[in-house]
């Protein structure tokens, strides 16, 4: 893992539960749609790096 979740640590790099909360938090969402919308956003990016 690397240096702390980004959530909550400004020099964190590791995706975990604080840092979808914190996005949440910025985008008035609860922690489940960040994670979706996240989830939607890669799945997006890596069908077009197979295409």
């Amino acid at each position: 893992m690397g240096k702390g979740n980004a959530g909550a640590d400004p020099n964190g790099k590791s995706i975990t539960d604080a840092t979808f909360k914190a996005a949440a938090d910025a985008m008035s969402m609860s922690a489940e749609e960040s994670m979706k919308n996240t989830h939607d956003l890669l799945a997006k990016k890596l069908s077009k790096k197979t295409e």
